[in-house]
């Protein structure tokens, strides 16, 4: 079942201009120390902040708090697979918000896409609740 649905746009330019205005100190409030790396790898620096404000915005929408109730922006973290698909990590307030979102029996998977497109970057998040399967009796069949 879907527990929650979020999308941002964000403006490229905005986020570079933000960068050069702030540096670290805006880095360092915002993002994670692996988001930073990530970001400061790449060829465009900016975009691949932006991709990542977009999906902390999306993130707390679909969490249904908004980043006014106590989420900070490091409690939500975009990292990649080896694939290169972005994975949502939650942690403090952001995971605690998910715990109790999630109905009993269930367990909670975060799905977020990021995109690109000079001067936007976009997110989307959707969390998804499972039924979590019961557990095979290790005793039955057996003897």
């Amino acid at each position: 079942m879907i527990l929650g649905i979020g999308t941002d746009l964000a403006n490229i330019e905005r986020i570079a201009g933000t960068l050069e205005r702030f540096g670290d100190r805006f880095r360092n409030r915002v993002f994670t120390d692996l988001e930073q790396a990530k970001a400061e790898r790449r060829k465009d620096v900016a975009g691949t902040y932006a991709k990542r404000w977009a999906a902390k915005e999306a993130c707390s929408k679909a969490l249904g708090t908004g980043l006014a109730m106590g989420i900070a922006w490091k409690d939500m973290s975009v990292r990649n697979l080896r694939t290169g698909q972005p994975v949502m990590e939650l942690t403090g307030w952001a995971k605690e918000r998910l715990e109790a979102m999630t109905p009993e029996g269930h367990e909670a998977t975060v799905h977020v896409t990021l995109t690109d497109d000079h001067p936007w970057a976009q997110a989307f998040v959707v969390i998804e609740a499972r039924p979590i399967p019961p557990k095979a009796d290790l005793h039955e069949g057996s003897g």
